[in-house]
């Protein structure tokens, strides 16, 4: 391995690690950086902030930018071994007060600055989830409505709907309609973003299904296209012929988050999938279906990492990518609102060797660079890691030029 490539995955790790371990930060650090530049301050409905550092004021940036290029998001916990500082405008990282690395920070995409035609903050509509790639992406939380909730049977890991402690003034209204999110894709698009999820909280499937397609004409029609390189985020619907609607509505990928393998965990950990969609096996058929009509590499299925054992959680992975599905493996953070708020997940090591062995099982089964971009929601960590050993991220270009 080149000395940059071994330099790249240590900086990805040291991402990954801040992922899950989050970071701290004295008050007002970050408000003079947010009052020159409002479009960097964080903004989200379905928080994974572990602690926040301070209840008195939200105000910090969305993600920071490694000296390496890459970008990670900001996860605040008052107890990390890290901590964000500044002094004289610049800003590092250290870990247990030792100096690690400077840091900069991401450029918001122009559609951020812009209005949809009833006045509504395109940012608020579409969120940046390239990560600083070059492949740029978006993903649209339509809803924070979740039945699930409602219910009292939301999944155990997640804050859909439920995230406390953030700006009270700033709270998003429940629904984006079509129009909202056609117009801020024609944005986004315009300035080459060229992927785009739809997804949000568990609404009743006739609605869900109605919605979708709704959002994929206004969508065609906005652009002028059939193909606007869409994924669809769902929950496995009762008749699972449905799917052949999405397909002809234009969305050319579909994502059904596992989220755990077999009966006993999905029971466990998504009560409410269960009693709204259809138990563990009706997903996995549904998932198996989906494949059939969208094809391999166009279906994905994310599963919540570190819940369950090792074991258990590679045959998940292992089945479902060997017949064709795009998993993801997103590592649990027992983020603040959710159900198993307070508890903690395995060692950074732990996660990092999940990551490394399921980066290797995708290439095993042939999943391309294009079909993890095309598929997922966010910029995923194995797409990294395929551009470090495809050396096709920029510092390999500028590393050329220099010689």
């Amino acid at each position: 391995m080149s000395d940059l490539k071994e330099a790249l995955y240590d900086e990805l790790k040291l991402k990954f690690a801040l992922s899950l371990e989050g970071v701290r930060y004295d008050e007002g650090t970050f408000d003079k950086l947010i009052g020159q530049n409002a479009y960097l301050k964080k903004r989200e409905i379905c928080t994974w902030d572990k602690d926040l550092v301070t209840k008195k004021s939200y105000v910090l940036p969305y993600a920071v930018t490694l000296p390496l290029g890459f970008q990670v998001g900001v996860v605040t916990d008052k107890h990390s071994p890290y901590k964000i500082s500044e002094k004289d405008g610049v800003f590092s990282l250290s870990y247990f007060e030792e100096w690690i690395a400077n840091l900069n920070f991401p450029k918001a995409p122009a559609y951020y600055s812009k209005f949809t035609s009833d006045g509504t903050p395109m940012r608020e509509v579409a969120g940046d989830t390239s990560g600083g790639s070059e492949d740029k992406a978006i993903a649209i939380a339509y809803s924070t409505e979740c039945a699930l909730k409602e219910k009292g049977k939301f999944c155990l890991f997640c804050t859909f709907g439920q995230s406390k402690g953030l700006d009270k003034n700033e709270e998003i209204p429940p629904f984006r309609n079509p129009l909202q999110i056609a117009e801020t894709v024609e944005a986004a698009y315009s300035e080459g973003f060229r992927h785009l999820t739809v997804t949000g909280g568990f609404i009743p499937e006739r609605r869900e299904v109605e919605y979708y397609l709704d959002v994929a004409e206004a969508i065609k029609d906005r652009l002028g296209v059939d193909d606007f390189n869409g994924t669809a985020c769902i929950g496995a619907p009762q008749d699972i012929h449905v799917i052949d609607k999405y397909k002809e509505a234009g969305f050319s990928t579909i994502a059904f988050n596992i989220e755990v393998w077999t009966k006993q965990y999905f029971d466990l950990v998504c009560p409410g999938k269960v009693e709204m969609c259809g138990d563990f096996d009706h997903w996995i058929k549904t998932i198996e279906y989906a494949i059939s009509v969208f094809g391999k590499g166009k279906v994905r299925s994310c599963f919540v990492v570190g819940l369950q054992p090792k074991d258990v959680l590679f045959q998940g992975l292992e089945y479902l990518a060997s017949i064709g599905v795009v998993t993801a493996a997103s590592s649990w953070v027992p983020a603040i609102g959710s159900p198993l708020e307070g508890f903690r997940s395995p060692t950074v090591d732990w996660h990092w060797d999940i990551q490394l062995q399921h980066t290797k099982l995708l290439q095993k089964y042939g999943r391309t660079y294009e079909e993890l971009f095309s598929a997922n929601a966010a910029r995923s960590l194995t797409a990294e890691m395929y551009q470090i050993e495809s050396e096709d991220l920029p510092i390999f270009r500028q590393q050329k030029i220099a010689i």
